[in-house]
């Protein structure tokens, strides 16, 4: 009896011992489950706090969020746009390039106007990248018609400065040199017609509010 007791007690501890073993087994389980969720969920709070990588192919270095004027050159004279205190935009005015005086045209009429334009051109992407060491003359960059300069705000020295040649033979395209850069390369076409649109937008405007002001 006493040998049947023993080992009565043996296996009681014995089944004591596996219900703990698997008490743990389940606890050690779940808290590897935790684990790997806190994990993640760090993962996922990090990549959406990081910027996103900005596409090489985009003709703007920067998104448009970061850019605080756009200045066009056309037709002899100097087409300033840029943001305001609160970001928005409005058109700063024209002025020969060999006149320091100008005017400030703040008109809110075309500050969706002029956003529409911008997000547009931040879209812009180089098409082809022509083989390096052509004339640029052959493009209508040699002496271009216009420049497109771009600043971060408050900065005086512009950010990116494209000179604008020729259509392409395609119609679609249009030939633009980064100053600075080494190879020609082209943009859609539709892309510098908006720019010109929005230049001859923010003319009219002013001209009719100088009108309206003068009568």
């Amino acid at each position: 009896m006493v040998e049947t007791a023993v080992s009565v007690a043996a296996g009681g501890r014995g089944g004591l011992t596996r219900r703990v073993l698997v008490v743990w087994g389940v606890f050690i389980v779940l808290l590897a489950g935790i684990i790997v969720l806190e994990l993640k969920d760090r993962a996922d709070m990090q990549s959406e706090a990081a910027p996103m990588a900005r596409n090489p192919r985009l003709l703007l270095p920067v998104p448009l969020a970061q850019v605080g004027a756009i200045e066009i050159v056309s037709g002899g004279g100097v087409h300033r746009f840029e943001r305001d205190q609160n970001g928005e935009w409005f058109y700063h005015g024209v002025h020969a390039t060999t006149d320091a005086t100008h005017t400030h045209r703040a008109d809110p009429a075309l500050a969706q106007r002029i956003e529409t334009a911008f997000e547009g051109f931040d879209r812009a992407q180089v098409e082809r990248k022509l083989a390096s060491g052509q004339s640029a003359e052959q493009f209508g960059l040699a002496n271009p018609k216009m420049l497109i300069l771009v600043y971060r705000p408050n900065e005086v020295q512009p950010l990116l400065q494209v000179a604008v040649g020729d259509v392409a033979p395609d119609t679609y395209s249009r030939y633009i040199m980064v100053v600075g850069g080494s190879s020609v390369v082209t943009i859609a076409n539709y892309q510098i017609d908006n720019l010109l649109g929005l230049v001859k937008a923010a003319v009219e405007s002013g001209q009719a509010k100088t009108s309206v002001n003068s009568g």
